[in-house]
């Protein structure tokens, strides 16, 4: 274990060897870090002195500078990848204050996607997309004018649908709690952070291993607002409308 919060705000906190035999910490300095050995603690600016790792820019011969005080640091890269399971323990720093890029390990990405392939998961997202198309549609059709009770009733209805629908996804998700990456319908907290602070996130890091290592990942281009996703120029968006609404 790197000890972090440690890691990154301390600048004298030296690496040790762990035996990998007994698991016990062998007592003698660590000036290199060596292939096939494991290490715990030290700090950032012990793995640029162990590495010997500079920025082809730097022009400071000072060893005593602190490593991530400017520009010119190793440190502040996006040529180093940084993979970490704590977003907020691991994950936030390292981007926030070194610009690296950052791959999260989520165990629950591999759980939804496994779910999302059962076909009770994929029916009741069916229905849900199914119901919303056609309250936007049923709305479209009454106009701009006031509603009607049976019209109003006939809404109230499919919501309540919408609603039980949403609840058998939760259901199906075994817990109480539903998906770690939504509230509700919304992006949850921790997936909007996911989004903001890592550039890749995956269940466990053996996914790596069906890339090259020079892969270059080019992703889909992130949900914002509505408009942008319908191509259109409503005079009001629905804040939460994801259909694309082609042909109508």
């Amino acid at each position: 274990s790197a000890g972090k919060p440690a890691f990154y705000t301390e600048d004298n906190r030296p690496f040790r060897e762990v035996d990998i035999g007994t698991g016990k910490l062998k007592f003698r300095q660590v000036l290199q870090l060596e292939k096939g050995r494991v290490y715990t603690a030290g700090c950032l600016k012990e793995l640029t002195q162990c590495i010997n790792w500079s920025h082809p820019l730097s022009s400071s011969s000072d060893q005593n500078d602190i490593p991530y005080d400017d520009i010119y640091s190793p440190l502040t890269s996006p040529t180093v990848m940084y993979v970490g399971d704590s977003l907020f323990a691991d994950l936030v720093d390292a981007k926030r204050e070194f610009g690296w890029t950052t791959a999260a390990v989520t165990p629950e990405v591999g759980w939804e996607i496994e779910l999302q392939r059962k076909t009770e998961f994929r029916i009741a997202g069916k229905a849900i997309e199914m119901l919303l198309n056609s309250l936007r549609l049923y709305q479209r059709q009454l106009g701009t004018g006031l509603r009607t009770k049976e019209d109003l009733e006939v809404m109230d209805k499919m919501e309540r649908l919408i609603s039980s629908w949403r609840d058998e996804q939760t259901r199906l998700l075994g817990n109480s709690f539903g998906s770690v990456f939504r509230a509700r319908y919304q992006p949850s907290l921790f997936a909007h952070s996911l989004r903001r602070y890592c550039d890749l996130y995956m269940s466990n890091v053996g996914s790596l291993r069906h890339y090259s290592p020079q892969h270059r990942f080019y992703p889909e281009s992130p949900k914002l607002l509505s408009h942008e996703i319908r191509g259109s120029n409503p005079e009001c968006c629905d804040i939460d409308d994801d259909f694309l609404d082609f042909g109508y």
